[in-house]
């Protein structure tokens, strides 16, 4: 069972599993895929080749005899696998086998060649994750030869031995297929899982169809589901189904991972809602730091100054109302923020009174990185922070002075706050030890395309 989950993992590489909500996620493995698969999967199929073979019973000397033969080694030289368009994939392989046949007076050492043919199909099970089943398989056994080159062996035995061990594979090559297929279906069977957000959120994915092969990759349509405190966050309904054209990414790029608009506003309106955009700034007395105190204020505030004739602590309550906004371009993105701020000071009697509050407008440029699993963000601020004044306790307020003192607090804090949200990443459709490297970026119009190799962490 470990040998097959072994390849089961590696042959999962062809699948990568995605979870639940509104169509958003296009995953596609392309060729290079294939091969990755191809190479470092040999050492797993060996594994799995490495059957059991029953006593032979020698039945020359009239008295039949149990012969004990073993499977010393299998080597892989090629494993090969195909798309095959419509359809599903096509895996050959060859395979040398090492025996040793346990006869007197001395034991011998056989070698016997073997071609492996199976194709496979792809389909959808009812707990939307991919199901693979084995279409047709085939396995042709050569002939074999004795290890050290001598014919010390009769003739007649050779072949009764022979006919003994490829009657044995030709039952068993294709039936250990089966069974590393039948535990690849059990492995997927696992991934519709949550992957964790933050604290109290989770992502889910997964198929939305049945999977599209071409002659060049094979395509999963997926839908990415957020949800929080056990709730999934539901957007309207896109009228218009998120399509991968066939010419974006790197060519050559072992996947292509397309994310529509919706899953950016999905994860936005997670944050805003589980209120992890929300911050208090804390003023300080006598920092150069944050300079935000009453006494500031109330150089450009009289009525602050009039009340609060000894300097006392100002915190800015921020608040995200509404959604932050996601804007893609071509080669840009940014994200659009509209938080309240109110501005309160620390009452001498340790509560905190109001003293006006701002509407804020903060234009952001979005750069995006994947970090193994995950796609990352940080942020950095476009133009002027716009301030408006909401409300106010202190009189006029001169919303250019304002804003030369409050911006200047206002941005970094806010920055770290955010960077360090976007920086905890988002999970990608993936399956379990499979890490994005060398990702490449595509912002377009409406959507992220990332180009990937990978890496299967075994």
């Amino acid at each position: 069972m470990a040998q097959a989950r072994g390849l089961g993992l590696l042959l999962a590489l062809l699948l990568p599993v995605v979870s639940a909500s509104m169509p958003g996620t296009v995953v596609r493995l392309n060729k290079a895929a294939l091969s990755y698969v191809s190479e470092i999967g040999k050492a797993p199929l060996q594994r799995a080749l490495k059957v059991t073979v029953p006593h032979f019973l020698d039945r020359s000397g009239g008295v039949p005899q149990p012969t004990r033969i073993r499977i010393l080694n299998v080597h892989v030289p090629r494993l090969q696998l195909k798309f095959i368009a419509g359809f599903g994939v096509r895996l050959q392989a060859a395979a040398n086998f090492t025996f040793k046949v346990f006869r007197a007076p001395e034991p011998l050492e056989l070698t016997l060649p073997a071609e492996l043919l199976a194709d496979t199909r792809v389909t959808q099970s009812s707990i939307k994750t991919p199901v693979v089943s084995i279409s047709t398989c085939s396995s042709f056994v050569g002939h074999a030869s004795e290890s050290d080159g001598s014919n010390s062996t009769s003739h007649a035995r050779l072949v009764l031995v022979q006919k003994h061990i490829k009657a044995v594979l030709s039952n068993k090559l294709c039936l250990s297929v089966s069974n590393l297929v039948q535990d690849l279906n059990v492995h997927l069977g696992t991934l519709i899982g949550l992957n964790p957000v933050g604290p109290e959120s989770q992502i889910r994915y997964s198929m939305v169809s049945v999977p599209t092969v071409t002659s060049d990759f094979i395509s999963l349509d997926v839908n990415a589901v957020l949800f929080l405190l056990g709730k999934p966050i539901i957007l309207p309904t896109d009228a218009t189904p998120f399509v991968l054209s066939r010419h974006v990414g790197t060519e050559g790029a072992m996947a292509t991972v397309g994310l529509s608009q919706h899953l950016f506003d999905s994860a936005l309106l997670l944050l805003q809602k589980s209120g992890a955009l929300n911050l208090d700034i804390t003023g300080q007395l006598r920092s150069d730091a944050n300079p935000l105190n009453t006494s500031v204020l109330g150089r450009l505030i009289p009525e602050v100054a009039r009340q609060f004739p000894e300097p006392m602590p100002v915190v800015l309550k921020v608040r995200l109302g509404a959604t932050p906004v996601a804007t893609l371009h071509t080669d840009n993105a940014t994200l659009r923020l509209q938080p309240f701020m109110e501005v309160l000071a620390a009452a001498s009697n340790s509560a905190f009174q109001s003293l006006f509050s701002l509407d804020v407008v903060v234009n952001l440029s979005l750069q995006l990185s994947v970090s193994k699993v995950k796609l990352q963000g940080t942020t950095s601020v476009l133009g002027d922070v716009q301030f408006t004044v909401a409300s106010s306790n202190m009189g006029f307020i001169d919303t250019d002075q304002v804003r030369a003192l409050v911006g200047t607090v206002f941005e970094k804090p806010l920055l770290d706050h955010l960077n360090a949200l976007l920086g905890m990443g988002i999970a990608l459709p993936g399956v379990v030890n499979l890490h994005y490297i060398a990702p490449e970026i595509f912002v377009h119009e409406g959507y992220v395309v990332i180009s990937s190799e990978l890496f299967y962490q075994s």
